[in-house]
């Protein structure tokens, strides 16, 4: 077990405000944490603002949640390879119609991906 002491540990502070007050403070702050932005205002106005968070930060956790379990409850990877393995020992043939619907669900999943990665703030990878 480690027993270094943390250095300049966070202490957390509670501030009561108006319904009215608390939206005005998260407009202003805009995709900034409101800690980081009521940091930045009080300590430190002066300098530039502090890292914000994503353009589009989440805003339905539990949507995101509920997507996330579909998907891992779909069988699309099994799905694409079954279609690719049939594909290649020629017992699936490949129209253009057949083509054209492959390359449209690539597309798709490729478009689902992008999407998740983005309402996480997670870089994609190649």
């Amino acid at each position: 077990m480690n027993d270094t002491p943390i250095k300049n540990p966070l202490h957390p502070v509670s501030l009561r405000m108006t319904f009215e007050e608390k939206a005005n403070l998260e407009l202003a702050a805009a995709s900034m944490s409101l800690s980081s932005y009521i940091r930045w205002r009080i300590f430190d106005p002066a300098s530039p603002p502090p890292k914000r968070r994503g353009i589009k930060p989440i805003k339905d956790h539990a949507a995101l949640a509920r997507v996330l379990a579909l998907l891992g409850q779909t069988r699309i990877a099994n799905n694409l390879n079954q279609l690719a393995k049939a594909v290649n020992s020629g017992s699936l043939p490949v129209t253009p119609e057949t083509e054209a619907a492959l390359r449209q669900a690539t597309h798709d999943i490729a478009e689902l991906r992008r999407l998740l990665l983005e309402a996480l703030q997670i870089e994609a990878t190649p």
